[in-house]
């Protein structure tokens, strides 16, 4: 199913090659040979024709890898629609939660994401990309079926963290892989696709929850993307990254010609990625490395990036939004609630995808951080006159927690939600990009673990209100970062994010 570390991948694409073929197209030569290169070969070569890349084959490729994304959504969101039916003691089967259960319920598949994080970055280099990607599908499946089928909670509990562990691994995977293989001028487009395609999965889980009857068959249907993730991730090809890095020049080049368009000339990118491979094998990186300021100082904005798009209070809105539309009193159905956040996180996030690569990660983070701030003071505003009197809050402003969760997650959507992890897979160096980026991974899903978990205990301890003001307090901070630490990295080169933090600059030209 994967390849092996010494095999580098197997692909469906492969065909058996006569000496003439198997040669590399593109020879590992310094660029200051190309023109002759290029002269002796005549404009006859099958890689000269283009002057931009094709994009179709990246967009279908990323389509295929977001798959997972989505099927990592269908985890997020499940929580939201079956904690009900499983406190609920009419729910169908052996199994009934108590608050306190079902909160540690919806949380505990961050624990398994924790652990997917670190087990992930070992098996991007073991594996590959794409092997990595078609084997966590298999516990994946496994950890669904256990939640189906559960006879007591500790099979709930098992199920939960199993699925858990393979959202970890997808957010670190996919994210890396399309990093990879996209063209720069893209890369945010087709990045920000990881956070579009986990909105739908959440969506998914609604609108099933919506519609089945039991826990048990909403568990069963989310099996079906994992499946779908699968299939359409078996036809894609490896990176040329981890290619390279293996040694498999023929391979690597013939990945990256598929990626870039059979007229299009890779010579100056192949060129360039065979230096920061050779750069990053010459530098093999440990966490100590990490400690270098062209490192750190990535490694720190990454982890604070992490750190405000999870205590933003993303999480703990969508794991307990049914309760938290029952509390407000509301009197729109609580699925129906649901199901539009839902889609209004799929529409956000989309338009995220359209307006990456034109308006850049500063200004869309600075957005975000602007709204998520006054959406959160809203939605406060109405829990505090609720508690002052709850007859008039909820006839006078019954509408405004709706409306207030449909901004913030708007908000969201189009700026913490898919930009830290894009900006985990452009901002660090090769030699250090599996260390750092499972680092990160670690990082931002403990901190999911820890505030949801904590929810619960802080809505007792400060009231709604106050809890909701703090997530205010806490984006606000956010936004003073945003402007004054993220930088720009819109349309640059990996070697030239890792050049303006102080890193090794990989040069395509000779010094002669």
């Amino acid at each position: 199913m994967a390849g092996s570390e010494d095999d580098g991948e197997w692909s469906p694409w492969e065909k058996e090659e006569d000496p003439e073929e198997s040669r590399p197209l593109i020879p590992a030569v310094q660029v200051h040979g190309q023109t002759d290169s290029m002269e002796s070969h005549g404009s006859s070569s099958p890689i000269l024709g283009r002057s931009s890349p094709t994009k179709k084959v990246q967009y279908f490729t990323a389509l295929s890898a977001t798959m997972g994304a989505l099927a990592m959504g269908t985890v997020l969101g499940y929580s939201s629609p079956a904690g009900p039916l499983l406190m609920s003691n009419a729910t169908a089967g052996p199994v009934h939660l108590t608050k306190a259960q079902n909160s540690f319920f919806s949380s505990s598949m961050n624990l398994g994401a924790l652990a997917g994080g670190p087990i992930g970055g070992v098996c991007l280099n073991k594996l590959g990309r794409r092997g990595t990607m078609l084997t966590s599908v298999v516990p994946f499946v496994g950890g669904w079926l256990l939640i189906a089928f559960a006879q007591n909670f500790a099979m709930l509990m098992t199920g939960r963290i199993i699925t858990g562990f393979c959202a970890g691994i997808t957010s670190l995977v996919v994210p890396t892989y399309i990093g990879e293989f996209a063209s720069p001028d893209i890369r945010g487009t087709l990045g920000s696709a990881f956070q579009l395609m986990v909105t739908i999965g959440v969506v998914y889980s609604y609108a099933i929850g919506a519609v089945v009857k039991t826990w048990q068959m909403l568990a069963g249907l989310c099996i079906i993307p994992a499946l779908i993730y699968f299939l359409m991730v078996f036809f894609a090809k490896e990176s040329p990254n981890f290619l390279l890095s293996k040694g498999k020049l023929d391979k690597a080049t013939e990945s990256l010609q598929y990626f870039r368009g059979k007229d299009y000339n890779i010579q100056t990118e192949l060129n360039m990625l065979q230096q920061s491979v050779e750069d990053a094998k010459r530098n093999k990186a440990s966490f100590k490395d990490l400690l270098k300021p062209y490192i750190l100082k990535p490694l720190l904005i990454s982890l604070t990036l992490m750190f405000f798009q999870q205590y933003s209070g993303v999480n703990p809105v969508l794991f307990n939004l049914a309760t938290i539309f029952e509390d407000s009193g509301s009197t729109i159905s609580d699925s129906i609630s649901s199901i539009t956040i839902g889609v209004v996180q799929v529409l956000a996030t989309l338009l995220a995808t359209i307006l990456m690569d034109k308006a850049g990660r500063k200004l869309l983070l600075i957005v975000s951080a602007s709204m998520m701030a006054l959406s959160l003071t809203a939605l406060g505003e109405f829990f505090y006159e609720k508690m002052e009197d709850e007859t008039w809050a909820v006839e006078t402003l019954g509408w405004l927690p709706l409306a207030s969760l449909i901004i913030f997650i708007a908000a969201f959507s189009i700026g913490y939600g898919p930009i830290p992890w894009l900006m985990m897979g452009e901002l660090f160096p090769p030699n250090v990009k599996e260390a750092a980026a499972g680092l990160a991974t670690m990082v931002n899903w403990t901190l999911s673990f820890s505030i949801t978990l904590i929810f619960v205990p802080l809505q007792d301890a400060i009231s709604d209100f106050g809890v909701y003001w703090l997530f205010a307090g806490v984006c606000v901070l956010n936004l003073i970062f945003s402007v004054t630490v993220v930088p720009e990295t819109k349309g640059k080169t990996l070697e030239e994010i890792s050049a303006y933090f102080g890193g090794p600059v990989v040069s395509t030209e000779s010094d002669a």
